[in-house]
C-alpha cells in the first residue's frame, strides 16, 4: 500500500507492506518513498515493487531454512498499479517511471509472484499506512492474527 504525497516536506509518499507465511506475520515495513510519486497510481506501483523485492529476499530466507514457498501472492488495492506491473508497454504517460521499479513485470512474468486486487476493507496494510477508526484497526490486527490485550 502507499499513502500518496503525505510527507508534508518534500511530497513523498509513504510505502506499507506486511508479509504472512501461513498465517503468522513474518516481515512488515513502513517507509517514505525515495523519489517523489507524481500520481497515486505511481506510488502504488513503487510501493508494489519494494514488497515484490522483499517476497524474493524472504523466499531465499525460506529456502535457506528449507521452507518451499510456491507462487507468492501480493494484494494491492490500487487496480492502476496492478496494469502496470502486468503491461510491459511503455507508455508516454508512465516513460517517466524510473526503470528500476519496472523490474517487477519480469517476475510476474516468471510466476514466482502474483499480484491480486483487494479491496481497502481487506487491505492489512492500511493500519501501517493510515490513521484508522478502531473498528478497522481492530479488523486489520484480526487479519494479520494479532491480537490486543
Amino acid at each position: 500500500d502507499s499513502d500518496y504525497a503525505k510527507d508534508p516536506d518534500k511530497g513523498r509518499s509513504i510505502t506499507g507492506y506486511t508479509f504472512l507465511v501461513q498465517g503468522c506475520v513474518v516481515s512488515w515495513k513502513a517507509t517514505l518513498q525515495h523519489v517523489v510519486a507524481l500520481s497515486t497510481t505511481e506510488a502504488e506501483y513503487m510501493a508494489l515493487t519494494e514488497a515484490v523485492k522483499e517476497t524474493i529476499w524472504l523466499r531465499g530466507l525460506l529456502k535457506e531454512l528449507c521452507v518451499k514457498l510456491n507462487r507468492v501472492t501480493i494484494n494491492c488495492d490500487n487496480q492502476g498499479a496492478i496494469h502496470l506491473s502486468r503491461n510491459h508497454v511503455f507508455h508516454e504517460r508512465t516513460k517517466h517511471i524510473n526503470v528500476r521499479y519496472h523490474f517487477i513485470r519480469d517476475v510476474l512474468e516468471a510466476k514466482t509472484v502474483e499480484v491480486l486486487k483487494v479491496g481497502t476493507e481487506h487491505n492489512v496494510a492500511d493500519a501501517l499506512m493510515n490513521m484508522v477508526p478502531g473498528h478497522k484497526l481492530q479488523h486489520c490486527l484480526e487479519l494479520l492474527s494479532v491480537g490486543i490485550g
